[in-house]
């Protein structure tokens, strides 16, 4: 094999430059279109030029807030009467001097939406026990966010308990522990396998140890007899109130055949049941002196019928239930069937909802008109939640900054400003709140910021665990604000 000198290596290499310096040259800057084809080069601007960024300074957003799990003394009389526990928490702790919070970006909303709040804040110490939804694309995913607003809540409110948690588990949350039977398969309508009866419930997603089957089309006689479990437990990784719990409701709907239910704690049977065969909406709580260690609940029947999932809560107070749907865009709540989730949402007491969505259509927008016509979509899925459950609070939470990469910067997606003025605007026209999360968190650019700072993950989309609990208490502030100014105006 012939030697080949390193003078011809470099004026090979040279001439390959020089070939390629050419297009970029010429090459205008949007490209050139060839049939259907554009293509595209780096062109002689976007390698000579130094494109400034602006750089977000948010250090007066992020150096003040309080992620400890202090608030604010409130009177806790009824909440003595009900659950001396929780009194006790909320005594001991310290309120957050008035110095320490910064400027916050406030919950907009109209008059109505504002008197749907109040009737919340009035339930808080009314109620013995209430829900709250969480619903979220895969920003909550694993209870991030949610997780620390629900201690704050229950530090402040009372309550104790996760809230609602799915039948099965994909998303490995710190909050709770969980262990399921190799035969149940998980259906849910935001994406993969999905129910044809479409009878989810309030969660989303539901699970089934057997296929659907329709009963006048089988041979009930000829199908095996089918057992399945799901084992449900404390999680030492939560925070405390969420690792402790009283009541566990089971959920589940379309069971149309006999099955047996058998509930044993720690190897003994303390429940023995036979579900409902109605194919409705049912609930089956089961109540504990303390927090169960290891309850597992055993299926046996030949059809599964749909088990939407669990409620881990307390005696009283309230729950905040992490609810996310990762890789939705909102535009779920129309595609199921409406009955089931309305009936497992006042099977909970539930009185108001977080719908935190957006982030996962901004990547793909186009143009303004797609925008528009998102955001009077995403109207309507707020307006069938609060058909629901008619009279309750609605916040939307607003997507946060994201950020795509341009050249060498990383830059917020072109329509994401936009998108956060038209959700406001369907948030507003449907009666609900709406808080900017785009805004609070610094606005344009504001993201190379949050990952510089380790609050956000590398994809330059996804909080951190850390950054999590900051964007929590941002909102935390907001929602308490208005809580405070309600309690000022109703002494």
């Amino acid at each position: 094999m012939k030697n080949i000198s390193p003078y011809i290596i470099a004026l090979y290499l040279l001439g390959i430059l020089l070939l390629l310096s050419l297009p970029v040259y010429w090459m205008p800057k949007d490209g050139i279109t060839i049939g259907n084809m554009k293509l595209h080069f780096a062109n002689l601007e976007s390698l000579s030029t130094d494109k400034k960024i602006e750089k977000k300074d948010i250090n007066s957003i992020i150096q003040n807030l309080d992620t400890t799990m202090q608030v604010a003394r409130i009177d806790t009389t009824q909440i003595q009467k009900t659950d001396s526990l929780v009194a006790k928490k909320i005594d001991s702790v310290k309120p957050v001097k008035k110095d320490t919070i910064p400027a916050m970006v406030k919950l907009e909303m109209n008059a109505k939406a504002k008197s749907y709040l109040h009737d919340f804040f009035k339930k808080i110490s009314q109620t013995k026990r209430l829900s709250v939804l969480h619903y979220g694309d895969s920003q909550i995913e694993s209870d991030r966010i949610t997780s620390y607003l629900r201690q704050k809540m229950q530090l402040q409110f009372g309550g104790y308990g996760v809230g609602m948690i799915p039948a099965t588990d994909i998303f490995n949350s710190f909050s709770f522990n969980q262990t399921y039977s190799n035969n149940f398969k998980r259906y849910t309508i935001f994406g993969g396998k999905k129910l044809k009866s479409k009878r989810y419930g309030a969660m989303a997603s539901a699970s089934r140890f057997t296929a659907e089957m329709d009963t006048a089309k089988v041979n009930l006689d000829s199908l095996p007899n089918q057992t399945a479990w799901i084992q449900v437990a404390p999680s030492k990784r939560a925070y405390s109130h969420s690792r402790n719990f009283t009541r566990v409701t089971l959920h589940y709907n379309d069971c149309v055949v006999p099955v047996k239910l058998k509930v044993t704690q720690n190897q003994k049977v303390i429940k023995e049941a036979d579900l409902i065969t109605d194919a409705k909406q049912h609930a089956l709580t089961l109540t504990f002196s303390k927090t169960p260690e290891n309850l597992k609940f055993e299926f046996s029947g030949k059809i599964s019928p749909n088990i939407c999932g669990f409620t881990l809560q307390g005696n009283s107070g309230l729950t905040l239930s992490n609810i996310a749907l990762r890789g939705s865009d909102g535009m779920v709540f129309r595609r199921m069937k409406y009955a089931n989730m309305s009936a497992m949402m006042h099977q909970d007491n539930t009185q108001m909802v977080f719908m935190q969505f957006g982030g996962n259509s901004v990547v793909y927008f186009k143009d303004s008109t797609q925008v528009h016509n998102y955001a009077n979509w995403y109207k309507r899925q707020i307006q069938t939640v609060r058909k629901a459950m008619p009279g309750k609070m609605i916040v939307v939470i607003g997507p946060s900054d994201m950020s795509k990469l341009n050249g060498t910067t990383h830059e917020t997606y072109p329509f994401l400003p936009y998108t956060v003025s038209e959700m406001k605007r369907a948030a507003l026209e449907a009666d609900a709140a709406y808080w900017d999360l785009y805004a609070a968190m610094g606005g344009y650019n504001s993201m190379p910021a949050w990952v510089e700072k380790r609050l956000a993950a590398n994809d330059y989309i996804h909080f951190s665990n850390k950054g999590a609990k900051f964007a929590a208490q941002l909102f935390w502030n907001a929602f308490w604000a208005e809580y405070v100014q309600w309690k000022k105006s109703n002494k």
